[in-house]
């Protein structure tokens, strides 16, 4: 399941975002770490030694990058669990919250914490002008920043973080001073990074090393095959489409790659994978938000309705047929 930074602000929410691969599906899910692809056997190789074996093989190893966005080290979801709910506590014993990166994630996660906790003092610095994905609407962008304002939230914006290093990320620790690369110093108690998001691509880099984008994902045809082969597939963000990573858009693309092996099978002809109109909804908050659908502007209504509630975990929770625990 794809995580949510903005789950964390949500005392005792984080248990009802994991959901377990292997109660939806059995024995065809197999838990492990793929450390090479060998494409002339078709096989697929874990860290454990043993070999899978494919006709067809769909690539969706996502991103990586630090916590509290992604792990960056294999944990159990008892453990991924308690490491949300301890970062809660964290954000409720600091005043002074510095939230380093206004890219969806950086402003969902300053706005959240706003929402829930508007006594403490939050900062919001971003490396670039305008907020969040390029991609979106410059009314959509705009509006992101007056709804932080509106909330209190401190922006700087075309700033640089130059001591990410020396800081302490995700933890109280009294006044840590986050200095930008244009002269600001500003005072922290507790500092949280949502920079430095990177495609995963350790799984098939040696494999697939002549078929790969500057940043590691995997060139993909229309049909969303990778380049010169006709029975792999990559999807998400391991895919090289020129859209937003996010997992709307992965969901799309496991359509897209599914019918297209169904497809293959059967001699018909296979489906093109056409990047539209952007849908984004950006939480910011339980009782506020914003967005665009198919390139349409849409306001804290709908976004609210849609997503800001509880952040549409319901939705996974039904499409892996299980149900979401109280």
């Amino acid at each position: 399941m794809h995580k949510l930074l903005t789950e964390l602000t949500y005392d005792g929410f984080a248990k009802q975002t994991f959901i377990s691969f292997k109660e939806t599906f059995a024995q065809n899910f197999k838990q492990g770490k793929v450390i090479n692809i060998d494409l002339e056997k078709q096989d697929v190789i874990l860290e454990n030694g043993e070999t899978l074996h494919f006709s067809h093989l769909i690539l969706a190893t996502g991103s990586s990058g630090p916590f509290p966005g992604k792990f960056v080290e294999p944990v159990t979801m008892e453990n991924a669990i308690q490491m949300y709910e301890d970062l809660v506590k964290q954000v409720q014993e600091a005043q002074r919250i510095v939230v380093i990166g206004g890219g969806s994630a950086g402003v969902e996660m300053a706005a959240e914490v706003k929402t829930d906790y508007p006594e403490k003092e939050v900062t919001l610095i971003h490396s670039k002008i305008a907020l969040a994905d390029v991609q979106l609407l410059p009314s959509v962008r705009q509006g992101l920043k007056e709804i932080l304002l509106k909330k209190g939230v401190q922006i700087q914006l075309g700033q640089k973080v130059i001591n990410i290093q020396d800081l302490v990320m995700n933890e109280m620790k009294a006044d840590m001073k986050v200095l930008t690369d244009k002269g600001l110093e500003i005072i922290a108690d507790m500092v949280i990074c949502c920079t430095g998001i990177r495609v995963n691509s350790s799984a098939y880099s040696n494999a697939f090393k002549d078929c790969l984008a500057e940043d590691g994902a995997v060139l993909v045809n229309p049909h969303l095959q990778v380049i010169g082969m006709e029975n792999v597939y990559a999807i998400g963000d391991c895919a090289d489409v020129k859209e937003p990573k996010m997992a709307y858009h992965a969901a799309l693309h496991a359509v897209v790659a599914a019918d297209n092996i169904i497809n293959s099978v059967g001699k018909k002809n296979l489906k093109v994978y056409k990047p539209g109109s952007l849908t984004m909804l950006l939480s910011m908050g339980r009782n506020d938000g914003i967005g665009q659908i198919f390139g349409c502007h849409v306001g804290k209504f709908i976004v609210v309705m849609a997503k800001s509630k509880d952040l549409l975990v319901w939705k996974s929770w039904r499409e892996m047929g299980q149900t979401k625990p109280s």
